[in-house]
């Protein structure tokens, strides 16, 4: 049974920090591209950063050189650090696992940053 489990989301005041995980386990953790993805009320779900089974990454304009997304494969987590945040950050993030053969998503975890 594949499961994809966030934590670390809460409210923070605007220029604090917030660090994200995701869990896995199910998967062959080490063959997906991770991502974090956010959705803020009455707004589609957006791609906030990726890293690939390779440890590449790929960041939002509106979040880089705030954001670092990085990955534990001995661990099967991925993370999202999050500096310098803004009320705009302020979303449910979602956790996605993806490979050429299966998509898995997280349940989220809410951020709120108040100004």
């Amino acid at each position: 049974q594949v499961q994809i489990v966030e934590s670390g989301g809460g409210l923070v005041q605007a220029g604090g920090s917030l660090r994200l995980s995701c869990t896995t386990s199910g998967i062959i953790f080490r063959s997906f591209t991770m991502a974090w993805y956010r959705q803020a009320p009455g707004k589609q779900r957006e791609l906030v950063a990726l890293i690939s089974s390779g440890g590449e990454t790929s960041y939002a304009g509106s979040v880089k050189g705030r954001f670092t997304i990085s990955r534990d494969n001995a661990k099967n987590t991925v993370y999202l650090q999050m500096n310098g945040l803004k009320p705009e950050d302020t979303a449910i993030y979602y956790c996605n696992a993806h490979s050429a053969y299966a998509d898995y998503w997280g349940q989220g975890t809410q951020v709120t940053v108040s100004s």
